[in-house]
């Protein structure tokens, strides 16, 4: 077979919407169709958070299809002025296309919203099989017809309508091919709409649906706001006191933007575990993020000052943040300027700003609130030491188990308070510095340091039966709690003390190779805990970056990995006007060189860090190129690869 031909011709770029046809799950979810139907309500509820609309109307019809209504502003119709297309046109089908860029403009369209990249409608348009949009503006409304991601009817004016009204409605056939299954989810839907109706106060929100011989029609109104809704969430749990609520939102600037901060409503409960939903400008984060850390913290910090204020603390107990959370039933809908997700589907929020925004915001009026209602705060305060003092019994049997057994730990392991291995990590730290810098960062709950002396030995060709010939390497296996063994073989993993093994080391080129030369003493005699995502890299950053307040933009404090990502902030500074020379840039030496916090909110934090798993895709591929960078007779290799992939290699020396 001749072999297919590489040239310039073979490089290909895909415009427009392509990209999310070629590879859906990339931008939404494939399982149904609900994500981008939910896309065409948060534009809509985007106009009625900026005070535009006072009414979003949803139909799901008979053949699957759904509309979406409000009577906002509508989108533009007329020509853009760079692409010479109706602007309308270019929102359905160009990705990165949108009003939601600018935030911090005292005249931006969208000041506070979820769209952050301008590829929502347009993932929405790129799905289905047939769009139709319909505006009114200006006068006259205006329809455009897509069919599969392209125009299938030009923009065109239908009809004059009174010049006071406006809005956008939208008509969406999902694309059954893109989806696992062709059905919105009704209860996913029914969520989505139902949640607008809490966030914004005085919206109407209206579902409609079509049945064979009629339509039913519920209509949702929260007169008691959060509180309302939270106590529909409670249903038959009794929540201990009463539903503490509140809204607290920036006034003037002070590190935080005005309009930023939360509102909330939350309970905590004595018979059943903790739940609730969170939301960040409107958006669904199921998955929660730092806005609900933030919160979590505020109400643990409360708790325990009221607490330790009426002297409720048994002697040898501690309240942790969980002993809490565990127990409470909340809502949360924070407004952040520039949101930050995880991926386009938006299910967790990951602004740092986020958790002490909002923990700073809800911890004093919850704090006052509970000295004023001191019987409801005894109540609520009985129930969170009860879950601490069990969590601490469950602990201390554990704790005795492990004292009878015949291993000593390292003297190098700085071990953590709790056993579940669920949640405990183990960070490998290189010197004293490092170490003792990490340990004062590190939540000591869950959180054990090991430092390492000096970098590990290779230990590629090291016979497993003469491996702990090597102090380090022995004492590491002691701390993890299992032995070295093979691949493709069934290792007792029962002892194994941490499910979150993390190599801690300095971003620069010696820090890179301490962790591959940890990395390979897992792969080659560890490999089952890669296998099963035990394995991790953390990321700590190489600068610190201080961007002075400008006007009503408040001061940053930012942080990046490499030299990339630090010119990437220093160019978006400089384009929104800040002066290079008033930008400070620190560029650590060394994990050591970080202060305690600047560790624990950069590397070590489970809700602002960046954590790596180790994953293996391709095992001959993998074990090739260990082999070739690794072993002692395979130098005239690594020779000819460097000279081939030298000029590849971004490093920091």
């Amino acid at each position: 077979m001749a072999e297919k031909k590489y040239d310039e011709s073979s490089v290909q770029k895909l415009r427009g919407i392509e990209p999310v046809q070629r590879l859906p799950g990339m931008y939404t979810r494939t399982g149904d169709p609900t994500h981008i139907i939910q896309e065409g309500i948060d534009n809509a509820a985007d106009e009625a958070f900026g005070g535009h609309a006072d009414r979003i109307d949803v139909t799901l019809h008979r053949d699957g299809s759904v509309t979406v209504t409000d009577n906002g502003r509508g989108i533009p119709v007329g020509m853009h002025p760079e692409e010479k297309i109706p602007t309308v046109q270019l929102v359905f089908t160009e990705l990165h296309a949108g009003a939601k860029f600018s935030k911090t403009a005292a005249d931006a369209a969208y000041k506070f919203s979820g769209g952050l990249h301008g590829v929502g409608v347009s993932v929405t348009n790129a799905l289905s099989e047939r769009l139709e949009v319909e505006v009114k503006r200006e006068g006259a409304v205006h329809r455009i017809v897509f069919a599969d991601g392209v125009v299938a009817e030009k923009l065109k004016k239908l009809r004059p309508c009174p010049p006071r009204e406006s809005g956008t409605s939208l008509r969406i056939w999902p694309n059954k091919k893109y989806f696992d299954s062709p059905k919105v989810s009704l209860s996913d839907l029914e969520r989505i709409v139902r949640s607008k109706a809490v966030l914004l106060p005085g919206v109407q929100v209206t579902l409609n649906i079509e049945g064979p011989k009629e339509t039913t029609s519920r209509t949702w109104s929260y007169p008691e706001g959060m509180k309302g809704y939270l106590t529909e969430l409670l249903a038959d749990a009794q929540p201990v006191g009463a539903i503490f609520d509140g809204e607290n939102y920036v006034k003037e600037a002070n590190g935080y933007a005005v309009g930023e901060g939360a509102g909330w409503a939350f309970a905590l409960v004595d018979e059943v575990k903790g739940f609730g939903e969170s939301y960040a400008n409107l958006i669904p984060t199921p998955a929660g993020g730092t806005h609900e850390s933030g919160l979590r913290d505020g109400i643990f910090e409360a708790v325990k000052s009221f607490a330790e204020h009426h002297n409720m603390m048994p002697r040898g107990i501690k309240l942790m943040a969980d002993d809490v959370w565990s127990k409470t039933v909340y809502f949360l809908s924070a407004k952040v300027l520039e949101p930050q997700f995880h991926g386009q589907t938006k299910e967790k929020l990951s602004n740092r700003d986020a958790f002490k925004l909002v923990a700073s915001m809800v911890r004093d009026p919850f704090e006052l609130w509970l000295s004023k209602h001191v019987e409801w705060g005894r109540k609520i305060a009985e129930v969170v030491i009860s879950q601490a003092v069990e969590r601490s019994r469950s602990v201390q049997k554990v704790e005795r188990k492990k004292s009878s057994s015949v291993v000593m730990l390292p003297e190098k392991l700085t071990d953590c308070e709790a056993t579940n291995i669920k949640e405990n990590e183990l960070f490998l730290v290189e010197g004293d510095s490092a170490g003792g810098s990490a340990k004062q960062a590190r939540d000591k709950r869950f959180q054990a340091i090991y430092k390492m002396r000096g970098k590990a030995l290779n230990s590629w060709e090291v016979k497993r039966e003469v491996l702990f010939s090597n102090a380090e390497i022995h004492d590491i296996a002691v701390a993890i709690g299992v032995d070295p063994h093979a691949a493709g073989s069934e290792p007792d993993l029962s002892g194994l003390r941490y499910g979150k093994i993390a190599s801690m080391t300095d971003a620069d080129v010696d820090g890179a190779h301490i962790s591959v030369l940890l990395l390979t003493l897992f792969y080659r005699h560890f490999p089952a805990l890669i296998e099963r995502g035990h394995i991790y890299v953390a990321s700590p950053p190489l600068y610190k970056i201080d961007i002075p307040a400008q006007g009503k933009r408040p001061a940053k404090k930012l942080y990046a990995l490499d030299e990339e990502e630090r010119k990437s902030i220093f160019d978006r500074a400089r384009d929104d006007g800040i002066k290079t020379d008033s930008i400070k840039i620190q560029r650590f030496k060394g994990l050591g060189e970080m202060n305690p916090d600047q560790l624990w909110e950069t590397t070590l934090c489970p809700d602002t860090r960046r954590l790596l798993q180790v994953r293996i895709e391709d095992r001959d591929a993998t074990l090739a190129i260990f082999n070739m960078l690794m072993s002692k007779r395979e130098a005239e290799a690594r020779c000819t690869w460097m000279e081939e992939k030298g000029d590849q290699v971004e490093a920091d020396v």
